[in-house]
């Protein structure tokens, strides 16, 4: 059982170097947390098949930056292989496969004439709608001249008088101008934090009646945003470096933010980067917008 410890070992190390718990990695490879817990025990008879134990691993390993072939080979003695009766029935199934295939190609050879003389038929009625269009596009420009040439013979000649210049008021009876409002002041916005409470630091945003988040991403990250009810807003997920996610949480006048490495990421309240009131590497950020009444 060496090499099950080894592989279960640098599986785990893997994983808690990005920061990550086995709540968060079951988010991101959707694999149930005890066979997570299974896997970095080397405890293989739990699962559901063996055909998902080499599937899970693999998941497992690219999910915590590793190269999973190269993990797989290395392992593979140790690993439990698929039997050869699953093959089979695989093997076995695979002629019904292609007289299913078969079936469907005749029955789209069958159908192509059906299909060509179809399109044959909308591109006639394209044609002509377009030569319709053409030639009344000819004759409209025909009749239009026609018509401003009758609308000029029937307009009079014009007068050489000039209308009489209106007066204007004398400069006493002028309306004095209207003053320009003073502008107002513009609000500045606050973020203040409260005492941190675990992995969990709430921050009330005053002065302001926007919540608009921006987090970039500059390492692999895990990144989801959730509202008050616990429903994710953003594709919760990790991220790369060069991603931006956005969500516009002025409605909601609240959001979760939750970070698997907050190192590899930078947030922004309304274009106003958040200051982190911790040092820790996988952190929830909870913001309340309190607007001005």
């Amino acid at each position: 059982m060496l090499w099950l410890t080894e592989l279960g070992a640098r599986l785990k190390e893997a994983r808690l170097s990005k920061g990550y718990s086995l709540d968060d990695l079951q988010e991101i490879t959707k694999i149930q947390k005890r066979y997570l817990n299974a896997i970095e025990e080397g405890n293989y008879s739990i699962m559901p098949g063996t055909f998902y134990v080499r599937a899970f691993i693999k998941q497992y390993a690219e999910a915590v930056g590793l190269d999973a072939d190269e993990l797989l080979d290395e392992f593979k003695k140790e690993i439990p292989n698929q039997p050869t009766e699953e093959v089979a029935q695989s093997i076995s199934q695979s002629p019904t496969r292609r007289r299913l295939n078969t079936r469907s190609t005749n029955r789209m050879l069958e159908s192509m004439p059906k299909i060509i003389v179809g399109l044959f038929i909308i591109v006639i009625i394209v044609a002509i709608w377009f030569l319709y269009q053409q030639k009344m596009a000819t004759n409209q420009p025909d009749e239009m001249q026609k018509e401003t040439q009758l609308e000029y013979e029937q307009v009079p000649p014009s007068t050489s008088e000039k209308p009489a210049k209106e007066e204007q008021p004398a400069e006493d009876e002028q309306e004095p101008a209207e003053e320009e409002p003073a502008e107002e002041e513009t609000a500045t916005q606050e973020l203040s934090p409260g005492t941190p409470n675990g992995e969990t630091t709430t921050y009330t945003l005053t002065g302001t009646d926007k919540m608009a988040l921006r987090i970039e991403v500059t390492g692999e990250t895990w990144v989801g945003i959730r509202d008050e009810a616990g429903s994710e807003q953003v594709d919760a997920r990790v991220y790369n470096a060069g991603e931006v996610v956005e969500f516009d949480a002025t409605t909601n006048q609240y959001a979760r933010i939750r970070l698997g490495n907050s190192n590899n990421a930078k947030v922004f309240v309304n274009d106003e980067p958040l200051k982190y009131a911790q040092s820790a590497v996988t952190q929830n950020i909870i913001i309340t917008l309190q607007p001005e009444e």
